[in-house]
């Protein structure tokens, strides 16, 4: 598909989201526009599946299949190969059909036929290895709420509207490249998380720092057995890895529900068999669901200084992830905690890349110890990477990039870049914006960072190769301006050119002086001076 098909497909997919813009909050009505994509998009996978599965019977199209024997044999060939299934009459295609019947006397009503599929694809699941994949998967498309309409009527032609509009649009999933509709899902949430701003904005990580964090983590590897990401979202740091390298496994946590679904949607959306990730809905500092996994690869965007039960929670000081490090991560600053737990679950051929506030790179007590130790004891820090402030959709505050490992040799040195610069960042509306075009001559500021990171050598105002003699100089404190001078140079001033030039003004000021005074005797009238 080229670059103009899938501008196209991405901008019909929005204009279809903005058929409910106005009616109620972008993070509202998110979950009903990627929840209908969805829909059809299983369906269509389906359908092309069991026309593969028809070829040679007497009836190709699935349907018009009545045979209660062969519907049952699609249904299991359906569950092993897709981990879900749908009744020819539960299609996509079907109910938009229903909805647009304008036959006079006959109903277009299709909420509670709409409800009862989505249901189905959940039940269908029951007591297969995808249960837990596809369970509750819907739950936040509520089609009794008011907020679609305050009457049956009013939310069934509003629901009619959005499904007729998305029947209009051929997928083209036998055609396109697996990644291209996923490419489009991203999009509209990436559209959804900027709308959202601060409010809900913070469970989509911008392209661009996730474009950083997957090149960091596979560099020098075509091939990875697993990732993790301890805060995923929804998904998309997981998914920018996938395309710097082939993944074997995805495993990923996250704690808000709503955006729990969205993570095993997308990556079934990027054509990641259910087989192959396994996500879970829990809080990952109080009950991690994959401690007993190390990952090749660990990246992660946790919740900018949240709050954790901490020493609250007398079991914290002795969970295996923390106690090592003599003192737990504040209440009140989750980052460190954060940074440990994925510490723990790094492999030892693992790189591990993590964003996180600026605070984290100099605030002291627990920290500055935190900090100390895997720096000084586990020789754990690769390198800091500062970014540019209000690059985030749910904050504005400068950010930082720790790129950690369990290999490094005895003596490697710390990698420390700055691209926290006006040089290094465009504005974009009301966000700051990395820059990565297409056009290999223009800047590009995601791959200085990584090729600086990659290469490890100075570049004056923007990156230092740091001791670890130096960091310990400086008590462990990171803060980029110790290590890195961005400050401009000081301009040399010639005193014997200055003192010049102000003595040819003097003798130019001592001549308009006398030409204004003879002018002012010629004209009769006072001096100025």
């Amino acid at each position: 598909m080229s670059d103009e098909q899938k501008r196209i497909l991405e901008n019909s997919l929005w204009a279809i989201a903005n058929l409910l813009r106005g009616k109620m909050n972008p993070d509202d009505y998110r979950d009903y526009i990627l929840g209908f994509i969805f829909f059809k998009y299983l369906s269509e996978k389906q359908n092309i599946y069991v026309t593969e599965l028809l070829q040679g019977e007497n009836e190709t199209n699935f349907a018009k299949v009545t045979d209660n024997e062969t519907l049952e044999a699609l249904r299991e060939e359906c569950l092993i190969k897709l981990g879900y299934y749908l009744e020819p009459k539960e299609l996509f295609d079907a109910i938009a059909e229903k909805g647009n019947n304008k036959i006079e006397g006959e109903s277009n009503f299709i909420l509670d036929e709409l409800q009862a599929v989505l249901n189905h694809i959940e039940q269908s699941t029951m007591g297969n290895d995808s249960e837990e994949d596809f369970a509750a998967l819907f739950e936040d498309l509520d089609l009794t709420s008011t907020k679609l309409g305050r009457t049956v009527n009013a939310r069934n032609e509003v629901i009619v509207k959005i499904i007729n509009e998305l029947h209009k649009i051929d997928f083209k999933l036998q055609d396109l490249d697996s990644d291209v509709l996923g490419d489009a899902y991203e999009y509209l949430i990436g559209k959804f998380a900027a709308l959202a701003g601060k409010s809900k904005g913070e469970f989509y990580t911008p392209k661009q720092v996730s474009k950083i964090l997957a090149k960091i983590v596979t560099h020098g590897k075509t091939k990875l057995k697993s990732v993790y990401d301890p805060t995923c979202g929804s998904g998309s740091l997981l998914l920018r890895v996938k395309k710097e390298a082939e993944i074997s496994e995805y495993y990923g946590q996250e704690l808000n529900r709503t955006t729990y679904n969205l993570a095993r949607m997308n990556m079934i959306l990027h054509d990641i068999h259910y087989r192959k990730f396994d996500i879970k809905n829990e809080d990952t500092l109080e009950n991690p669901q994959h401690l007993d996994k190390r990952f090749e690869a660990v990246v992660a965007n946790p919740p900018f200084s949240a709050h954790w039960k901490g020493n609250k929670n007398p079991l914290n000081s002795t969970d295996e992830r923390f106690a090592q490090y003599g003192k737990l991560a504040p209440n009140t600053k989750a980052d460190y905690a954060f940074v440990q737990h994925m510490y723990y679950q790094l492999a030892d051929n693992g790189t591990m890349a993590v964003v996180l506030p600026h605070g984290v790179l100099y605030r002291g007590a627990a920290e500055n110890l935190i900090r100390k130790y895997l720096i000084e004891e586990k020789n754990a820090l690769d390198a800091v990477i500062g970014l540019p402030a209000n690059i985030f959709y749910g904050t504005g505050i400068p950010t930082c990039i720790l790129v950690l490992k369990k290999c490094r040799k005895a003596d490697d040195n710390i990698v420390m870049i700055d691209a926290s610069g006006e040089d290094h960042f465009i504005k974009n509306g009301n966000k700051n914006e990395l820059r990565d075009p297409k056009d290999e001559n223009q800047i590009n500021d995601i791959n200085n960072i990584v090729n600086a990171y990659i290469n490890r050598e100075p570049i004056d105002k923007y990156c230092s190769i740091v001791t670890l003699d130096e960091i310990k100089e400086n008590e462990y404190n990171l803060n980029m301006p110790r290590y890195v001078d961005t400050f401009p140079e000081e301009v040399i001033i010639d005193l014997q050119k200055v003192s010049e030039k102000l003595i040819a003004i003097d003798e130019k000021l001592e001549l308009a002086d006398t030409s204004i005074a003879q002018f002012c005797e010629e004209l009769n009238i006072p001096k100025p001076f």
